[in-house]
């Protein structure tokens, strides 16, 4: 289950970053997300990978943390999914408007040659 999570993180991440440099803003937008997913399981995974343990405590099981899973990186992962979540749609709006007022959606501004979409 480790190998799977990590080769997991590994892509996403692999993915985010080549994404991240790509010419348009929609592909930045769509990498600094998969960079986060990426972000968010390397800290969850940081809590510790446990099957079939408690997610709360129970009456009649001791409370440590071998027995229930650790609380701290699942309350960072929720907090950092809300942020994330914000921060796209922060984006995406200022991708409208970046895109309503140069006209197109590259990070640089200017219009590249060969882009295919049948403007000279």
């Amino acid at each position: 289950m480790e190998a799977v999570l990590a080769i997991a993180i590994g892509v996403l991440t692999g993915s985010g970053v080549y994404l991240l440099l790509r010419p348009r803003t929609f592909q930045v937008i769509m990498g600094l997300t998969l960079v986060s997913y990426g972000v968010n399981l390397f800290i969850f995974s940081m809590g510790r990978l446990m099957v079939d343990s408690e997610p709360v405590l129970t009456p009649g099981i001791r409370a440590t943390l071998a027995n229930t899973a650790d609380p701290m990186p699942q309350a960072l992962v929720l907090t950092a999914i809300v942020i994330g979540f914000a921060m796209t749609a922060l984006f995406l709006v200022v991708l409208l408007a970046s895109r309503g007022l140069a006209g197109n959606d590259h990070v640089d501004g200017d219009k590249q040659a060969g882009d295919g979409d049948g403007e000279a």
